[in-house]
């Protein structure tokens, strides 16, 4: 049997009912955000901050930092020159990431938040954000969809509550995933040096783009872009990862060889990505487990619109992949690239814009809530039909443990 089939045969007792685990993880998180609130409150404010707003959260950059480094050392990088000279998939991401995603999440979010459940929301629901940078009005005097108002000494804009929503929704719509989806590449068993170099491209256009089309979507002018949150954030969350495992992977196959590096010591690492994974949605769900225990009907408003354009972008994306005849290896990571959301920058940039108490905040925090579970579904679809990109993905593929 190879070693490809060990392996495979190692994780797929475990892999095969991660679905399970991460509910458990789930339950867990809540149930340890209520047994130990303060434990939960003190995790949660160890961060790193940039103008006030917390862009890196210690705990969950540490588990991500695991999560990340069993598959970067992984990837040959030679792997990763040859995947930079296949032009078609890196134009798919980039066509739907940002020419169709952000402009689907303002049509989506628009209809679910301002029409289908704006009575439940309720219509003269109104919100407190912070005046955009560098305005200072009068009170009383309108502004967009708003009007300046004056609360305890402090000038607030005060919004349409379900407009609040919107505008965390549309943060979310133009921050693509730029970490986790090489996780939900891996399980889906895509070409790992692929997924990084499409990660690497939507990482720069993020710099660039990020700030003209939140600014144009949000409506409110020019939207500042938050080069300190997206540098640091892609740091840490990505290039961080990158370069430990390129360096220990050229050390330990120099200093001890291929066939120990494959057979002895990714063997040891085989278990750690997805063990970081539940472990960083125990942490989440303990930091956010009372934002879901005291407002479950408004986490359902939210997240309605935000699973349907999750669907609609994956299926955009999938259904393009196969037209445009690519691999099952790199049409699944091209799909769920675009289908998740880099959820901390958007965070950041919605606790900088409007505050943390905002509906603007909460709304991206329910990105993240839903963000993994959903992913993984649409890990199990990408996996369950692995055939309808026929022989071309055969010989790439690990047999699927995740059924």
């Amino acid at each position: 049997m190879s070693d490809a089939s060990n392996e495979d045969r190692r994780i797929q007792g475990f892999e095969r009912y991660l679905t399970l685990w991460v509910l458990l993880a789930m339950v867990a998180g809540i149930l340890l955000g209520r047994i130990a609130p303060g434990f939960a409150r003190a995790m949660d404010g160890m961060t790193l901050n940039v103008d006030g707003a917390p862009v890196v959260s210690m705990p969950i950059a540490i588990c991500l930092f695991f999560m990340m480094y069993p598959i970067m050392v992984k990837i040959d990088f030679s792997e990763v020159v040859a995947a930079g000279k296949s032009a078609r998939p890196v134009l798919l991401t980039l066509f739907v990431n940002w020419c169709v995603k952000p402009f689907t999440m303002l049509a989506i979010a628009s209809f679910c938040l301002g029409t289908l459940f704006l009575q439940f929301i309720g219509p003269e629901a109104t919100d407190l954000v912070k005046l955009p940078f560098g305005l200072d009005l009068a009170e009383g005097v309108p502004y967009g969809a708003g009007q300046v108002v004056l609360r305890d000494g402090v000038k607030f804009l005060e919004v349409p509550l379900w407009r609040s929503y919107l505008a965390g929704c549309i943060l979310l719509g133009v921050a693509p995933c730029t970490a986790m989806v090489l996780v939900w590449g891996y399980l889906a068993r895509g070409r790992d040096g692929h997924t990084l170099v499409m990660v690497a491209v939507n990482s720069l256009t993020m710099l660039v783009l990020y700030g003209v089309l939140g600014g144009y979507l949000l409506g409110v002018g020019r939207l500042p872009v938050p080069w300190q949150a997206l540098l640091l954030s892609i740091s840490i969350y990505v290039a961080l990862p990158l370069v430990a495992g390129f360096i220990s992977r050229k050390m330990i196959l120099s200093i001890k060889g291929e066939p120990w590096f494959r057979e002895k010591f990714l063997h040891l690492l085989t278990p750690i990505t997805i063990g970081a994974l539940l472990l960083t949605l125990v942490l989440l769900f303990s930091f956010k487990g009372d934002v879901i225990l005291e407002n479950p009907l408004t986490i359902v408003w939210i997240a309605v619109p935000l699973v349907v354009q999750t669907l609609l972008i994956f299926g955009l994306g999938y259904a393009f992949a196969r037209v445009f005849r690519l691999p099952y290896a790199e049409a699944a990571p091209t799909a769920l690239i675009g289908a998740s959301n880099h959820f901390e920058v958007a965070i950041a940039t919605a606790t900088m814009l409007f505050g943390l108490s905002s509906g603007a905040a909460l709304a991206t925090v329910v990105g993240v809530l839903i963000e993994v579970p959903l992913m993984l579904a649409l890990v199990r679809f990408c996996l369950r039909t692995q055939a309808w990109f026929g022989s071309q993905s055969a010989g790439v593929l690990q047999s699927s443990s995740y059924d």
